[in-house]
């Protein structure tokens, strides 16, 4: 049964694909734009954005298949029921579903990775796509060190076989969702104790915590494959992308020229802020996504 609505006066949909049920709220008017959540957030990460989105979009924000409250099946030994290709394919069927054929994508974290994805997969699909905080997943990679280790160190604990990772998360998941919110932002009240309850909610269910694990194993495995694949084939993400990233990062290169290496047309710059940019800095976002999106958005 649909849950009421996080965002107010959207409609909740739980949408039916083969092996999934895709849990979204979509509101507002115009052209379409997909939000995509990131780990270990559901679709209401972008309650700070989505309102003010949807003034000028039909706004389209789903739990990624296994969080939140979208399902879908059980991690298989090569990672393909939850690889980022499998996911974009969710993500197309759904906008398929809501009578969507070309739209938007404005993707965090694992989001991102998702939606970077469907660029690639489905070029007719996209118009536009807007990465936050995130750099293509075999670009991570080749780029980690002892810093990203420190920081980051779930993406080495997640990719461990199965049920390693499961098991330490069940011992205290609360614990280990306060830590990891807390890790990720530089301002402490950036979210919400309504979003936070959620993420809570969330997170509390097995299943969930299965599939976060399964997509970060996907993301030393068969999403790197895929990435690879994709530059030996010269293939590139064809439509505008804006990438925006923390100004704390100081990495070189920049994501910007990152990306270069993956798009014909990007641009972007910093925020000042942490990890979860639209919980974080709302307005400082808006401000920068609202001009691209309404520039590619309507394009069609």
């Amino acid at each position: 049964m649909s849950r009421t609505p996080f965002f107010p006066g959207f409609a909740v949909h739980d949408v039916p694909l083969g092996d999934a049920v895709i849990h979204a709220e979509v509101g507002g008017s115009g052209p379409p734009l997909l939000l995509l959540h990131g780990y270990p957030q559901t679709h209401v990460a972008w309650h700070r954005i989505a309102p003010t989105l949807a003034r000028h979009f039909t706004v389209v924000a789903p739990d990624l298949r296994g969080y939140g409250d979208s399902t879908g099946p059980a991690g298989d030994p090569l990672h393909v029921n939850h690889s980022k290709r499998t996911l974009a394919a969710d993500k197309l069927a759904l906008m398929r579903a809501l009578g969507f054929t070309r739209f938007a994508v404005m993707g965090h974290d694992r989001g991102a990775r998702v939606g970077y994805r469907l660029c690639l997969d489905s070029p007719e699909a996209v118009n536009c796509f807007v990465s936050l905080t995130v750099v293509p997943t075999e670009e991570m990679w080749k780029r980690a060190g002892m810093a990203f280790g420190l920081k980051a160190f779930h993406w080495y604990l997640f990719a461990q076989p199965f049920d390693l990772p499961e098991r330490m998360l069940r011992a205290d998941p609360a614990y280990y969702l306060d830590w990891a919110l807390r890790n990720a932002v530089q301002k402490v009240d950036a979210v919400t104790p309504q979003a936070l309850a959620e993420y809570h909610r969330a997170f509390a269910k097995e299943s969930v915590r299965h599939a976060i694990v399964e997509d970060y194993r996907a993301a030393a495995s068969i999403d790197l494959q895929h990435d690879r694949a994709d530059l030996a084939a010269g293939r590139r993400i064809a439509c505008p992308v804006q990438v925006l990233w923390s100004a704390s990062n100081t990495a070189k290169p920049d994501p910007l020229e990152i990306w270069k290496i993956w798009a014909d047309e990007v641009e972007g710059g910093t925020i000042d802020c942490g990890h979860q940019m639209a919980e974080e800095a709302p307005d400082e976002v808006l401000a920068r996504v609202l001009p691209f999106l309404l520039r590619h958005a309507r394009s069609v």
